[in-house]
């Protein structure tokens, strides 16, 4: 009975300050509903929404009502463009998983060191295509790269290099490597930033330890500075990987998806069936399941990399 007693009463003073501590909190939850809201509105929903109105034939006018069930995944499936833009924007996180992301790594190891003088200012100017607007960045690119007068062309054409004027952006077997350096060029920043916050997570101490023990520089990097950071290297990497698998502003900005649907990626794919003008109707319902596809695909490609990632943990 004596202990019946005692363990009611050791629990009160819990349920008592758990509405005291809602109470010194409540401003923080009132706060945060904006927040939630928004989230809720423009990420959650549309998601939801996209799913329902994958099994209609809908224009975007009124409400869905033509049900066509899973008949427009069975066009997404059996889409040649559709695969041909999945596959270009695949090629474009590969761009970045095996160029952009060691070439930051290389960066990153050579402006943590406290001895390079500037390397503030450096930092600054690699990261200064990350905040600049794709919009302004694909005009400026369009005009440098004219076959018409363009500065890049005329550099080749004065130095003996090319005999005719290139056609970056025009060319079906050009167009796309094209697209895929200023990409590279234009996300390095973001990354040089996360394998720099990623390097600071080294203890100093273990690095003077590999001083003091006579390794150099190419073997505290492998031996001590790598396997601290391969855990964050891996969150990178997915970081990455998503990022430059969702690629659509730069596409848009700069060839549209052209020529002739050379350097078309799924996010532009969608959007040309879902906002083209030169479509009679557009196709929401049709474009919601290809976002549907692309998503599962996305997530089936992440997912296949985690059982080689946590190997990589492990060992």
């Amino acid at each position: 009975m004596t202990t019946t007693i005692e363990r009611v009463t050791a629990k009160a003073p819990v349920r008592e300050r758990r509405p005291r501590t809602f109470r010194r909190h409540l401003w923080s939850y009132v706060f945060l509903i904006p927040l939630v809201l928004l989230f809720g509105g423009f990420t959650i929903w549309p998601m939801i929404a996209s799913w329902w109105y994958a099994f209609f034939d809908w224009d975007g006018v009124g409400s869905p009502a033509d049900w066509v069930g899973l008949a427009n995944f069975r066009e997404v499936l059996a889409s040649d463009a559709f695969w041909r833009a999945f596959w270009h924007s695949f090629v474009f996180s590969l761009a970045a998983i095996f160029v952009e992301l060691p070439l930051a790594l290389v960066l990153a190891v050579l402006l943590n060191n406290s001895w390079l003088r500037f390397r503030n200012l450096y930092r600054l100017v690699l990261f200064l295509p990350v905040v600049a607007t794709t919009a302004v960045i694909g005009i400026v690119i369009a005009i440098l790269l004219d076959p018409a007068g363009g500065l890049v062309n005329r550099i080749l054409l004065d130095t003996g290099l090319v005999d005719q004027p290139v056609n970056f952006l025009g060319s079906t077997s050009i167009a796309l490597p094209t697209l895929l350096s200023i990409d590279v060029w234009k996300g390095f920043g973001i990354t040089l930033i996360y394998w720099l916050a990623a390097l600071q997570t080294v203890p100093k101490d273990l690095q003077e330890a590999a001083a003091i023990d006579g390794a150099g520089f190419w073997r505290s990097l492998r031996f001590v500075t790598l396997p601290v950071v391969l855990p964050i290297a891996i969150v990178i990497l997915l970081l990455v990987f998503q990022r430059s698998l969702n690629t659509f502003d730069l596409v848009r900005a700069v060839t549209e998806g052209g020529p002739d649907y050379a350097t078309d990626v799924v996010p532009t794919y969608i959007y040309r069936y879902a906002f083209d003008p030169s479509l009679q109707a557009p196709r929401y319902g049709f474009a919601s399941a290809a976002g549907v596809v692309f998503g599962l695909l996305t997530l089936v490609v992440t997912l296949l990399q985690a059982p080689f990632m946590r190997r990589r943990v492990s060992s």
